[in-house]
């Protein structure tokens, strides 16, 4: 059988050492980590970036990804987010007495694969361990630093009027492949998570043009909530097309069946981008040329009418009001 996590672990102990010395040294070593200190000391200059976020999503592992891949990759977008690359990261470990050391081991793998496919490193962290019962399997705490370019100036607060919105792929996936683990459900075709780092696709976009002016990964609430900040932010209206949002059919059923819309579902790997009109064509190319962004679409634009508000065009050729998401439609999906 695995050996398992004990509340030693978390002592400071010999078995705190061992856990840090052959769990996850090895697979996250760099110079800055190996040397242990209390914090990791760097050079740096430039605009900085920096973001923290917490993960405690339940089933901690899912088709697709785990929690390790997803906290990674959740930190890294959201630095891209603002037009940052990606430098630095912590991670801190909550872990419940009980967890199997291959469970940690697989987690720390997927951790490892999803820093080096990024080019960021790991550079310091923490464990805790608590009693059985109190932390569901493993919770992770991480924060991250990167440089912003100059000339770079993203925020949800700067769409413009004639701007074109672009989704970078499928939406739902990452909650429906959660919840489909959680509560069991199968389906003809497997729902796998979205969950991937989007540095270099935001990278490839910004070489592409200087003229976007909004980046945001659509995570909890989904593409609708998403647009719905943006609209705020801004003071503009926006509209979209539903013919022009892509959704995975297995997606789509799913939805139907459980009685969600994929608007409001989770995603983990995908962006929303709002680009100048005349940049929009070429952004779009750029996007499509990547594996992270071959299904982009360009599904609507920023108008001057009905400001604050989201107005999705339907297949139908009626209109209708996109609002926030009003409670928690999936818990504990990141």
């Amino acid at each position: 059988m695995d050996e398992t996590i004990l509340l030693a672990h978390g002592s400071g102990s010999r078995l705190s050492h061992e856990l840090i010395e052959k769990n996850f040294l090895p697979p996250l070593a760099n110079p800055l980590l190996a040397k242990l200190d209390d914090s990791a000391v760097f050079n740096f200059s430039g605009r900085l970036a920096f973001t923290t976020d917490s993960y405690v999503v339940n089933p901690i592992f899912f088709p697709g990804g785990d929690i390790g891949k997803l906290a990674v990759c959740g930190t890294i977008n959201d630095l891209a987010m603002s037009g940052a690359t990606p430098l630095y990261l912590s991670l801190s470990f909550i872990i419940e007495e009980g967890l199997t050391l291959g469970e940690l081991n697989r987690i720390v793998a997927s951790i490892n694969a999803a820093a080096e496919e990024s080019d960021v490193k790991i550079i310091t962290g923490d464990t805790k361990v608590v009693n059985r019962g109190s932390a569901d399997k493993l919770f992770i705490n991480t924060s991250g630093i990167g440089i912003i370019p100059k000339g770079i100036d993203i925020s949800g607060a700067n769409a413009r009027v004639g701007d074109r919105i672009i989704l970078s792929g499928t939406i739902g996936d990452h909650g429906i492949a959660v919840m489909s683990q959680r509560e069991g459900l199968k389906f003809s075709v497997s729902v796998q998570s979205d969950c991937a780092p989007l540095n270099k696709l935001v990278s490839q976009m910004l070489e592409t043009s200087s003229r976007i002016h909004c980046l945001r990964d659509p995570t909890r609430g989904g593409l609708a909530t998403t647009l719905n900040e943006f609209a705020r932010q801004s003071e503009v209206g926006i509209v979209i097309e539903e013919e022009q949002i892509p959704v995975h059919d297995s997606v789509r059923a799913a939805c139907e069946l459980l009685g969600f819309d994929p608007l409001y579902v989770a995603n983990e790997g995908k962006l929303v981008a709002v680009v100048a009109c005349d940049d929009a064509e070429k952004v779009l190319a750029k996007m499509k040329q990547n594996h992270y962004g071959y299904n982009a679409s360009i599904i609507g634009k920023v108008t001057d009418e009905h400001k604050g508000r989201v107005i999705m065009k339907t297949r139908m050729g009626a209109s209708r009001i996109v609002d926030m998401l009003s409670g928690e439609l999936l818990p504990r999906i990141c």
